[in-house]
This record gives C-alpha cells, structure tokens and sequence, in this order.
C-alpha cells in the first residue's frame, strides 16, 4: 500500500537528488535534500486537510484535484513562482530570469544577492504572519504550553499579529537604513524598498487569507444546504440523490482547495529563499516536496487520517516563525544555508517526537484506567 501511494515520489525524490548532484555537486544535493524535507513538514498539515476535505467529494473531483489541482500547485507554485519573484526583485523578465540561472551564474547570483533585501522583507512578513496567526488562536491540544496558553489569551486582541509584523518591519527597515549609512550609504536607499516590500508580504498574506475565509465559508453553505436536502429527503420518503448534492458543493470545495495550497506553497516557496537563492535547486527540492503532498493526500483519502502525530502542525508552524526572523535578519547579515535549513528540520522533528510520546502516554494511560480524553489531550503538552 505504502510503495503503490508513495512509488511515484520515491521514484522522482531519487531522479531529483541525482540531478542535483550533476548540477552542482554534493552541496547542491544537501540543499535540495533539505528543501524536501522543508517542504514535506511544511506540507504535512496541508495534506490532512486536503484529505479531510477531499473524502467529501465524488470520484469525478477527487480526480480532478489530484491531476489538474496538483499540476497547478507543482508547476504553477512551486516551479514558476520563484522565478516570477526573482524577476520582479531584479527586474527582470522571467525568461532572462531563467537564462540568467542557468547560462550566467554569477550575473544571477548578482542580481539575486542585489534583490534580496526585499525578497526577504516580503517573504519574512508573509511567513511571520502565518506563525502569528497560529501562535494567537486558542486552541484544545497545545505542545509548548507555558508559551501558547499565555500567547493564546494575548491573542484576543484584534489585529495584534498585524501591529507585530509591521513593528518588526519597521525596525528591521530602520536598522537597515542606520547600518547602510554607517557603513558608506551604498544600499541606503533599499531601505525604502524594504519597507515597501514588507508591506507587500503582508498584503499578500492578508489577500490569501482572505480568499481562503471566503470559499471557507461557501463550502460550509453549501454543505449546509446539502445537509437540510437530505433531511427533507428523508422526511417526504424521496430518494436523496449524494452525487448531485456532493456535486453542487464540489465546485467551491476545488476552489477552496486551490486556495489554500497556494497559501501552504507560499510558506514553502519563501522559506526556501532562506535555504538557497539558486533557482534550480529550489524547483527540484520543492518540487519533489510537493510530489509527497499528493501521495500523503491520497494515503489519508484511502487509509483514514494521521492525525495521531497532533504536534507536527505545531512544529510546522514554528519552523515557519523561525524561517520569518532569519529572512528578516538576513536583510543585514548572512546566515549559512545550511543553518537555515536545519533549524526547521530539528523543529519538525522535535514536535514528531513529542507526537510519539503523547501516543506512548496515552496508551498507558488507557491501559492503566479510563482517563478523560479532553483533560488527557491538553496536559499532554510539553
């Protein structure tokens, strides 16, 4: 079962690690080795929703989804994407963009290294406001009690993520203005872009969030009206026709969907200029990503769900906070690619982990007396 859902991933993670390696050597296969993994963890709890929302639908859309929905995120997301924020950094063409990377390396390397204070800016507010919105919301299982539970109630001050980004933008912005003056002024005028580019992120994400909330809630109508049908079916004693109902909701749900893993390919694409700036590395290690974002959908579509692992999400999130304030801090200084990336790997698979003891604690727990679940599920964050 594992080989028939995964076969198609094992098989492109191999022929992407390899061209990797004749690309650029050793060190290119670490870095894609490492994009994957970002991706993957990053992806993971994209994929459970898109199976918890998937199972809904009929086989027409399901199929639907998982080619053309797929061929949208892989190609469109994760391929085009970076090469589309790459040109508008250095205003370029997308075309030279890609010429450049491959025919002219050290003028690409140029031109991204030029580029990159704003292509920071915009993906660290982005990335910064998913953590933020993830940190502040109340919720029953929590990981890192002794920071969520006081995060959470701080939370319910509206509009407090967004305030925080655009302080830390600010000071990020001025503190790259003051130590461009000090040292000669030669990029004191990328300040202002900083702060332009920031602001961007930040629209960006309030813009995809938006959308989300809005095809969120026509699904929730729809499923709604298909539940009243179906209940007034019932009553008269007619026949209650699921494929058209399910139909008629399919086309909000593939909608919704797409939304949403544009806003999960985001995350993953932007964290990825904190890894690498070479654009092909980035394609072949987030592409293969988001290969196993297919086949983890399709697993949880076929086998149930794996939300027994409740921590991942936690610890995704938290690679993406972490990937925000090292974006933002590679404005002014670098940090070593290999850093980046393992600090969100490590992060991931502290809160896999914490998952497998929380399984651990509960099993004896249940085999030990009947614990309440509620009470068992919140105390057992670190």
């Amino acid at each position: 079962m594992v080989l028939k859902t995964f076969g198609w991933s094992f098989a492109i993670t191999a022929l992407g690690l390899v061209a990797a390696v004749l690309y650029g050597g050793w060190e290119a296969f670490g870095i894609v080795a490492i994009l994957c993994v970002l991706e993957i963890s990053l992806s993971f709890d994209n994929a459970v929703v898109n199976a918890g929302i998937l199972k809904k639908m009929n086989a027409f859309w399901q199929k639907i989804f998982l080619t053309i929905g797929v061929l949208i995120a892989v190609f469109g997301m994760r391929l085009v994407f970076p090469v589309v924020i790459v040109a508008i950094s250095a205003k370029i063409g997308p075309i030279e963009a890609v010429d450049l990377a491959f025919n002219d390396a050290d003028r690409y390397q140029e031109l991204v290294t030029d580029a990159h204070p704003s292509i920071a800016a915009f993906g660290g507010m982005f990335l910064l406001m998913i953590f933020l919105d993830f940190i502040f919301e109340e919720r029953d299982i929590q990981w890192l009690r002794w920071i969520e539970r006081p995060l959470a109630k701080l939370g319910k001050v509206d509009m407090l993520s967004v305030c925080i980004a655009l302080i830390v933008l600010l000071v990020s912005a001025m503190t790259f203005a003051t130590n461009a003056h000090q040292h000669g002024g030669a990029h004191a005028d990328k300040a202002q872009t900083v702060l332009i580019s920031g602001i961007a992120g930040l629209i960006t994400y309030l813009i995809v969030g938006g959308l989300s909330g809005y095809f969120e809630n026509k699904l929730e109508e729809e499923e709604e009206r298909e539940h009243e049908a179906e209940e007034e079916a019932v009553r008269s004693g007619k026949q209650v026709t699921v494929v058209q109902l399910a139909g008629k909701a399919a086309f909000f749900m593939f909608l919704y969907l797409e939304v949403l893993d544009a806003s999960f390919s985001f995350d993953g694409v932007i964290g990825a200029f904190a890894i690498t700036n070479d654009i092909v590395l980035m394609a072949l290690g987030l592409g293969v990503g988001a290969m196993y974002v297919r086949s983890l959908t399709v697993y949880l579509v076929r086998q149930g769900t794996l939300d027994d692992y409740v921590y991942l999400e936690h610890g995704a999130h938290y690679a993406i906070g972490a990937l925000a304030v090292l974006l933002m801090v590679t404005i002014q200084y670098q940090i070593p690619e290999v850093v980046t990336g393992l600090i969100g790997v490590a992060l991931i698979a502290w809160s896999f982990w914490s998952s497998v003891r929380r399984n651990k604690r509960l099993a004896e727990a249940e085999g030990n007396a009947d614990a309440p679940g509620d009470k068992t599920e919140v105390s057992s964050g670190v």
